[in-house]
């Protein structure tokens, strides 16, 4: 019996239906349920919320998730070794949790989640960034979801936090703190996974904003930061060439100076960069 619920141990459970993790997969199993409940906890109160995780694996987040109290958890696993272990759980909470056999890159889960949602994930690592750029960037915003909390490599963590003139500040930056507040909650040693990964890990929790913090055209935004991105080194009037005919003219309009390089602007500067070049 675990220390949060009357199931097996994770390493039981794992023993008794044979499961390892898989590289291709990205797959990489937190086995300390203290852990996963402290991760659950990261997210906030769930007692009122339907909740989203996404490779759920033998499910030692999933049953933190249930043991804080989560209304209801959706869980989405692609890997079917996985599924006898998670019915397991569902039987031991009976009527809240929902286990679908598919690819999270594929499936539209919002028709099985009631509002208010939060997502909570140990995301696999191969599939953690095209993820949370998909929940950054929905047809309409606000968003589904209420919160973010997810496990990301140490330095895909930092990419999300990093600030203008840092050398992690970047695309995944603004696209983040564009519409969110995102914060690091917790990091983690390889040592608390099986097998253990070659880098750190870190929980990122994201609060999406009731409307960007900036006007901009997400489209036009995401357009001029990739370009001037794509050439970080550039000043911008070089990085930026081909966007427009008078692309100076527009940067100074936006209040930039053409001479300044894209890690030192600001997220307000790209979105009045973003507007100029839209107008």
């Amino acid at each position: 019996m675990s220390g949060i619920d009357d199931l097996p141990a994770l390493r039981d459970v794992i023993a008794s239906h044979g499961l390892s993790a898989r590289k291709a997969l990205g797959q990489n199993f937190l086995l300390d349920l203290n852990l996963t409940a402290k991760i659950a906890r990261a997210a906030g109160d769930l007692s009122g919320c339907d909740v989203l995780e996404v490779g759920p694996g033998p499910g030692g987040l999933t049953r933190g998730l249930l043991a804080e109290g989560a209304r209801r958890v959706l869980a989405i696993e692609k890997d079917a070794r996985c599924l006898p272990a998670l019915e397991e759980i569902a039987a031991a909470y009976p009527g809240r949790l929902e286990v679908i056999n598919a690819d999270a890159l594929a499936l539209d889960w919002s028709a099985h989640l009631t509002p208010p949602v939060k997502v909570v994930s140990n995301l696999p690592y191969n599939v953690g960034t095209e993820l949370l750029i998909r929940w950054l960037t929905p047809p309409a915003w606000p968003p589904v979801w209420q919160s973010l909390t997810l496990m990301f490599q140490r330095e895909v963590a930092d990419r999300i936090v990093a600030a203008p003139g840092s050398k992690t500040y970047g695309r995944l930056a603004i696209l983040a703190q564009w519409r969110s507040d995102a914060r690091i909650a917790l990091t983690l040693p390889p040592e608390a996974f099986t097998p253990p990964p070659k880098v750190h890990s870190a929980v990122v929790h994201f609060t999406a904003l009731p409307s960007p913090r900036f006007p901009a055209d997400q489209a036009v935004l995401e357009r001029v930061v990739a370009k001037a991105f794509n050439q970080r080194r550039k000043m911008l009037r070089a990085a930026l060439k081909g966007l427009a005919p008078d692309i100076e003219d527009r940067i100074l309009a936006a209040g930039l100076k053409p001479t300044d390089r894209a890690e030192q602007i600001s997220i307000e500067g790209f979105c009045a960069l973003a507007r100029a070049v839209a107008g």
